[in-house]
């Protein structure tokens, strides 16, 4: 079966796109991207560094064999840098505010994987930022997910797929902010999902793409694998909104 094979990367890649905390990504309302401001850093020692984020990244140990890890400059771009989603004003700023990045100021690590042929796709992205400050725009995402019900991705063309947008539950905290995407492109199905978590000072964002597959049996798998070693490596459960007294 043939694909219109540079759209299917695109919107695999903008699916499992994960929201970036504490940068120019997190937009409140339908405010355009352009109109966020950058944060600042929390004073120094207060926050995990890059290295203790990275460190509670999921990793081909944790996903087995069949996944490969993928540089994230690699992943595919719309044409031109046309914005590569539209539709829902609250979710696609929180979306199109990524190609800005993460501030320089802030501890950030993220991560992608690719399974065989691209499929599935997973992402994970691990930021740290003042834990008032996180309490925003955790609040942003969580709304955003609520209010948004369908959203399209393209890639600088006339070719576009839309998704709609499902509340759902990834992991165990029922309450942690998750969404799915069910949409068709040239007949073949794909399936995505976004979620956030909180460990006090640290926001995990988590992505994952698949097509032909309509279970979330792996999504769920793998984000709770996630979670489970962000609570190991932080030293911080899931859903806990203030950083233990003692350094991660």
């Amino acid at each position: 079966m043939s694909h219109p094979r540079p759209l299917l990367a695109l919107t695999a890649a903008a699916v499992v796109t994960v929201l970036t905390f504490g940068a120019a990504g997190i937009a409140t309302g339908s405010a355009a991207p352009s109109a966020v401001t950058i944060r600042a850093a929390a004073p120094a020692g207060q926050l995990p560094t890059a290295d203790q984020l990275k460190a509670a990244l999921l990793s081909n140990t944790e996903l087995g064999p069949n996944f490969s890890e993928v540089p994230v400059a690699d992943s595919p771009t719309a044409a031109g840098g046309a914005s590569p989603v539209a539709g829902c004003d609250a979710l696609r700023a929180l979306l199109n505010g990524n190609e800005s990045g993460p501030s320089s100021q802030l501890p950030h690590q993220e991560i992608e994987f690719d399974g065989p042929d691209g499929n599935p796709m997973l992402t994970e992205s691990l930021t740290a930022e003042d834990a008032t400050q996180l309490t925003s725009d955790l609040t942003v995402v969580s709304d955003a997910f609520t209010e948004c019900h369908s959203l399209t991705f393209n890639d600088g063309t006339d070719a576009s797929v839309t998704f709609t947008v499902t509340p759902v539950t990834l992991g165990d905290r029922k309450d942690a902010p998750a969404v799915r995407l069910d949409g068709t492109l040239a007949g073949v199905p794909l399936s995505g999902y976004l979620a956030v978590e909180r460990f006090g000072t640290v926001a995990l964002s988590y992505g994952f793409y698949q097509r032909d597959d309509p279970s979330s049996q792996l999504a769920s798998l793998y984000y709770r694998a996630a979670v489970a070693k962000a609570e190991r490596t932080l030293g911080t459960a899931a859903g806990t909104a203030t950083a233990p007294p003692a350094s991660v």
